[in-house]
């Protein structure tokens, strides 16, 4: 035997498709190649080479970004439908986050992940030493070469991004940052995440308190700059939702007072004519959540027994849903004059 010598009736070339250029031993074996025809391939001046424990490059040369994340995911997948899933012809980098059935049993996650999703605060793909991939908690697998092996008790629904399947970018974000120590890298990704909409601050901070990350300085300070970004533009929007959807203009961002009495709380908006609030639910979710939702509570019960109708919308539903609560707003002040008088209270900008 010699390396010229066809070892399929379907010849490997190095413009085929990933998925024909990265295989493991089991699809290697079933196009008709013995182990001990890798082996002999897989020399070191030989056509082939073995990029991770069972998974083969069929050519010479360092691998693309593209072939070491199929050969990660390879690696990892425990079943031939996963294996199938992992091997999906890729498609440009560009290409928008789509969530489609194929079945997936590990995910790529961490900075690659991020990569992927397009952050331009992530290092690119090619300068990457090590490609997180996260797995179901059982499985028995080790790190290994230039993949390390996250795990969760229970697998995320995979994202599809250029063909790959990743976590959503609230669970990538929380793994990237398990591995960081520099606060400027973990402050920029979180904040990007936030600014460019790749999601909204609470899913973040969710996985990170999950993953017990906020007991590190860093990354509570980071946090905090998340947050306050992702207020900012949840702002930004409100402005927008009444402008152009035709509300009437209200005093913005104020405190109410009952004359000579207790402070009532912050209003992101109100329409003193209407007692028509609106509050923006920013809330990050901390280890005093039940708490804080207790005080929201009792707040806005207490306004309302006073007359003021609160209307709560979340950053989520004026990103993707504006019109339909510049409807609520306008129905809420449409209802006024069949409401009895609110009580009379102090308006004071809030500082």
């Amino acid at each position: 035997m010699n390396h010229s010598t066809p070892l399929s009736p379907h010849p490997f070339r190095h413009s085929s498709p990933v998925r024909h250029r990265v295989l493991t031993t089991a699809q290697l074996r079933g196009r008709g190649v013995t182990t001990a025809d890798t082996n002999e391939r897989c020399r070191p001046d030989g056509p082939w080479q073995r990029i991770l424990p069972g998974v083969f490059l069929l050519r010479p040369g360092p691998p693309t970004p593209e072939e070491r994340l199929h050969a990660a995911l390879l690696y990892a997948a425990r079943t031939p439908a996963a294996r199938t899933a992992a091997a999906i012809p890729a498609q440009p980098v560009s290409d928008e986050p789509r969530t489609t059935p194929p079945p997936a049993d590990a995910l790529i996650t961490g900075l690659a992940a991020l990569a992927l999703h397009g952050f331009t605060s992530a290092p690119v793909l090619d300068s990457l030493d090590t490609i997180d991939v996260l797995v179901p908690r059982l499985r028995r697998l080790r790190s290994t070469g230039c993949v390390r092996i996250v795990r969760t008790t229970t697998l995320p629904a995979p994202v599809f991004v250029a063909g790959v399947p990743v976590a959503a970018v609230p669970r990538a974000l929380a793994d990237a940052v398990a591995e960081l120590t520099d606060a400027e890298a973990v402050r920029g990704l979180l904040t990007e995440a936030v600014r460019r909409g790749h999601c909204e601050p609470r899913p973040v901070v969710e996985e990170l308190t999950a993953a017990r990350l906020l007991g590190r300085p860093h990354v509570v300070d980071a946090v905090d700059s998340l947050v306050a970004e992702g207020r900012a533009i949840a702002e930004n929007r409100l402005y927008r939702m009444v402008g152009e959807h035709g509300l009437p203009d209200p005093v913005w961002n104020v405190d109410l007072r009952l004359p000579g009495g207790p402070h009532l709380g912050g209003l992101d908006a109100y329409w003193p004519e209407q007692a028509v609030a609106v509050e923006l639910d920013t809330r990050a979710p901390r280890q005093d959540e039940d708490a804080a939702r207790s005080a929201y509570a009792r707040k806005r019960e207490y306004l309302e027994r006073l007359g003021i109708t609160v209307v709560r919308i979340t950053p989520r539903g004026l990103r993707d849903a504006m019109e339909q609560q510049a409807a609520v707003v306008r129905t809420a002040l449409m209802a006024a004059n069949d409401r009895d008088p609110a009580a009379h209270v102090v308006v004071l900008p809030r500082w």
